[in-house]
């Protein structure tokens, strides 16, 4: 995926990406019993704050103005839809550092690393929490180093081409390794905040599931799968909600 990229086949790469999001969602955001009080226990009240009031509780402003570039670059609106800012991903992420999965609570964490493929799966003593620590804080000052400014203050084809960089394995730092930050954590938890249930503080309204026509919990429409066109009605949240 290239950052920024708008054009006629972003909402078939968003139908696609929903597909990876439910687990991810549901692993970082409750590691316990994951029984409905579990759940609601770590739920946002009905009239948690809107995306413009919202105030972090894990980054600091600076790193906070990060998260709120990125992904605006990440998944940007256009004629399609919300981005990821305006479907509260930047809050979904924040809320996300409070969880046992930011701790690394959940994950066997105890060495030896190696530098090895994917499937031998996560290999570094970072949690979630330093990895997103640390790579602000190298993207900031690589950014402050070359471009004489934060990723937050450069222009959107600037920063477009800073996640580029980092993606590819290009720009680098010897604190973190910045490719994986982007890929396994920034990216990935953009992609759920924006197609998770709202009950994790993303998919505001349900303004993703609206854009590619997913019927979120409901469960009868089993005979429109498979139909080459969208699903008629509104989706439907854990709780209940409708669309």
């Amino acid at each position: 995926m290239s950052p920024g990229d708008s054009n006629p086949s972003r909402r078939k790469f968003l139908a696609g990406a929903i597909a990876l999001t439910p687990i991810g969602a549901v692993a970082a955001g409750d590691a316990r019993s994951g029984a409905p009080d579990d759940l609601r226990d770590s739920a946002p009240a009905p009239d948690h704050p809107t995306v413009s009031d919202y105030q972090p509780t894990f980054f600091t402003p600076s790193e906070w103005a990060f998260v709120n570039a990125a992904c605006a670059r990440l998944i940007p609106a256009d004629e399609h839809g919300p981005g990821a800012v305006e479907l509260g991903v930047p809050q979904y992420i924040d809320r996300q550092m409070g969880t046992p999965w930011a701790d690394g609570a959940i994950w066997y964490m105890q060495g030896p690393f190696f530098d090895a493929a994917p499937e031998f799966g996560y290999q570094s003593p970072l949690t979630p929490k330093q990895q997103y620590r640390l790579g602000i804080k190298a993207i900031d000052g690589l950014c402050q180093e070359h471009l004489k400014k934060p990723f937050s203050e450069l222009s959107a084809s600037e920063q477009d081409e800073v996640l580029r960089q980092i993606e590819k394995g290009s720009l680098t730092s010897p604190d973190v390794h910045l490719r994986t930050f982007f890929s396994s954590f920034l990216l990935k938890n953009v992609i759920e905040g924006c197609f998770g249930d709202p009950m994790y503080g993303g998919n505001k309204d349900m303004g993703a599931w609206k854009m590619i026509a997913y019927p979120g919990v409901r469960a009868d429409y089993l005979e429109w799968v498979g139909q080459a066109k969208p699903y008629p009605y509104g989706p439907v949240s854990i709780y209940g909600k409708r669309g």
